[in-house]
């Protein structure tokens, strides 16, 4: 694990490999840890980044706002401090709204753009309201909060299926201190929809969704990729694909990077 500064605040990272640099970006409640399991495959072929966005993992926070465009920031820092002018951006879930946000700022900077389990559409009103439900919410009762958002992004076969892999996730979560969680739920909330770099960006997209997100509502999200030339790829399951379709996950990444 190495360390960079962005406003006084220490970022997290880890580079392994050579080649088209990759960078990987967790979701809210994740840390870069989400990607052990793919980084050695990635990696043969790939230089591969990891970060950990603010407040996540081993990056400090920064205020009482983490809005995706300071994350962006961030992972800019990152690169800047490894000298990589070009690279790909897989984000899942809020890391994907950090993937639009670095795509908007710095449109030179990314050669494909992968938003996993995640959408270019702002939040709606109702999910506006969700978010201030949560914030009081984890104010209330934090252990309460973090075990059941988790559990919540499963699909509802796969709690049964995979309680191993769920408590592994929760005990990464409860890493995540209380001003992380409500500064990135604050920034979520008031972040721009940003649907038009799916049609006005010269780079490969992909968006993947999985078909029973419980967060993520499969058929109002894919409709993002209609006129487009963003390539749409379903997963039968909820909003975990890493965990929940890692094989095919990686196949299907690893045929992506390929292309560019």
């Amino acid at each position: 694990m190495k360390n960079t500064q962005y406003k006084n605040t220490s970022i997290a990272y880890t580079d392994s490999g050579k080649g088209t640099a990759i960078v990987l970006l967790h979701g809210f409640l994740e840390n870069q840890k989400m990607w052990d399991n793919y980084i050695a495959t990635f990696a043969k072929k790939n230089r591969v980044i990891t970060i950990d966005l603010l407040g996540h993992g081993e990056t400090e926070c920064l205020g009482y706002v983490h809005s995706m465009e300071d994350n962006a920031q961030a992972v800019q820092a990152v690169l800047a401090e490894l000298r990589i002018r070009k690279a790909i951006l897989v984000g899942h879930s809020m890391g994907g709204y950090v993937a639009l946000a670095f795509a908007e700022q710095y449109p030179d900077a990314v050669k494909g753009l992968v938003l996993l389990n995640s959408t270019a559409k702002e939040d709606s009103p109702e999910r506006k309201t969700n978010r201030d439900r949560a914030i009081k919410a984890v104010k209330q009762s934090y252990k309460a909060f973090v075990s059941m958002a988790i559990a919540n992004l499963f699909s509802e076969n796969n709690r049964e299926h995979l309680v191993e892999e769920i408590e592994l996730v929760k005990k990464e979560a409860l890493k995540t201190p209380l001003q992380a969680i409500v500064a990135s739920l604050e920034g979520m909330k008031i972040r721009k929809d940003r649907e038009v770099l799916l049609h006005l960006t010269p780079y490969p997209k992909m968006l993947i969704l999985g078909e029973k997100d419980p967060v993520l509502p499969y058929k109002e999200n894919k409709t993002q990729t209609e006129n487009s030339a963003v390539a749409l790829v379903t997963f039968p399951d909820g909003h975990m694909s890493h965990i929940e379709n890692q094989e095919d996950l990686t196949a299907v990444l690893l045929a992506f990077f390929k292309k560019i």
